[in-house]
């Protein structure tokens, strides 16, 4: 196979964000494929002996064994990585892979972490449930408050782990405060950037160590495949990162991988527009809400408190909104007369999708848990999908209205 484009550094710096998402990474084979092979296979023959030893022992390159390289995942590796601003980039089974992978490859016992408290569920788990298993010690802080970050940093305080936007209350961190504090003191950050892609927001363009994600979000963005990546300096991908996953096998699948890099292509143009139609969508609700006793939760929109934040860190704010309605009994009552917009718990894909976190998402956390992070019973979350937006409008206000809202 030949590398045709995405692999020209000085070429590939020059690109815009959307040509990257369509050109980056790409290989070709002999037949010259338009569209990115897909290979499926877990194994691979060599010439001769001494060129597999070669490459086990790391002094040339080439495929070994699809637990560590495949044609399809490498080229979703490098295009993830030229959009991000990364130095390199490592395919994951699932999100939750990436999060996890992301944190344990670098953490040992008597370490400690700095978490936000707003997060998605499974990943306060991480912080709450296994971290601490393995003797690593972990902080929970209010991630909008900047001196408790530097409040909690203890001689042992090894990564800083947290959303931004976060799932679900839309929480926003000041990346470049959080980010220089924590390399100012030796500590790595770890970004989970799912809510936004690297379409929208680039946390290491403000000085973020590690930007980990669910592929199966934004840039899927139809529903179909799980996946997940990690993004960071070669050198912390192969010496840190690689020997965990080498071992542990958090391997995504080739098939995964070209459904992942057929949603890339067209992921500029989605994120933006789902972002233009929630905010449109927020707008229409927020009187509704708020003069219902609720409130909203939309970066977009400039009722949020960090709201001018998010406009300097992000060039859109994203499919991703929230809204309190007061009550569980209420909150379900909007979702069951719901006639387009979809109940489910997935976010980023193109259809619009909505869910009550505190019994899906967030269910297992515990009452106490949820509260302290902010999700209410009355509390829903929507991704705002590519439906006309009138369409949109109209299924929320029928919804609400049956909703006595």
């Amino acid at each position: 196979m030949k590398k045709t484009t995405g692999m020209n550094r000085a070429a590939t710096a020059r690109w815009r964000p959307a040509t990257r998402a369509l050109r980056g990474g790409t290989w070709r084979s002999e037949h010259g494929e338009t569209s990115e092979a897909l290979f499926l296979t877990s194994g691979y023959t060599y010439d001769d002996a001494a060129t597999v030893a070669a490459r086990f022992a790391g002094e040339a390159e080439g495929m070994t064994y699809s637990r560590l390289q495949n044609p399809t995942v490498a080229m979703l590796e490098e295009r993830i990585a030229l959009m991000e601003g990364a130095e390199a980039a490592r395919a994951q089974a699932s999100g939750m892979a990436a999060m996890t992978a992301a944190l344990l490859c670098q953490l040992k016992a008597g370490d400690h972490v700095v978490a936000a408290r707003a997060a998605f569920g499974s990943c306060r788990w991480l912080v709450d449930s296994l971290l601490p298993r393995f003797g690593i010690a972990t902080t929970v802080i209010d991630s909008a408050d900047n001196a408790a970050w530097e409040a909690a940093i203890r001689p042992n305080t090894r990564v800083f782990f947290f959303e931004t936007p976060a799932n679900p209350t839309l929480d926003i961190v000041d990346l470049g405060f959080v980010c220089g504090l924590a390399r100012a003191h030796g500590i790595t950050t770890v970004v989970d950037n799912a809510f936004a892609s690297p379409a929208l927001q680039r946390p290491m363009a403000f000085g973020a160590d590690v930007v980990a994600y669910s592929a199966t979000k934004l840039m899927d963005g139809q529903g179909r495949v799980l996946a997940g990546a990690i993004c960071g300096t070669k050198q912390w991908i192969e010496e840190v990162l690689l020997p965990f996953q080498r071992n542990t096998g958090p391997t995504l699948s080739p098939f995964n991988a070209w459904v992942v890099l057929k949603g890339l292509e067209t992921l500029p143009l989605r994120a933006h527009k789902q972002s233009e139609q929630a905010v449109a969508l927020g707008r229409f609700l927020e009187p509704r809400i708020t003069a219902a006793g609720g409130r909203m939760l939309h970066p977009g929109l400039e009722s949020h408190p960090r709201h001018q934040l998010a406009k300097a860190q992000m060039e859109a704010t994203g499919p991703i909104f929230a809204f309190d309605v007061g009550t569980r009994e209420r909150a379900f009552a909007v979702l069951d007369a719901l006639e387009l917009i979809d109940i489910s718990n997935n976010i980023g894909d193109a259809r619009s999708l909505m869910c009550h976190p505190a019994s899906t998402t967030h269910a297992n956390m515990g009452a106490e848990a949820r509260a302290e992070m902010g999700v209410t019973e009355g509390l829903l979350r929507i991704n705002v999908g590519l439906e006309d937006i009138q369409d949109l409008i109209e299924d929320m206000d029928q919804a609400l209205a049956a909703a006595g809202i």
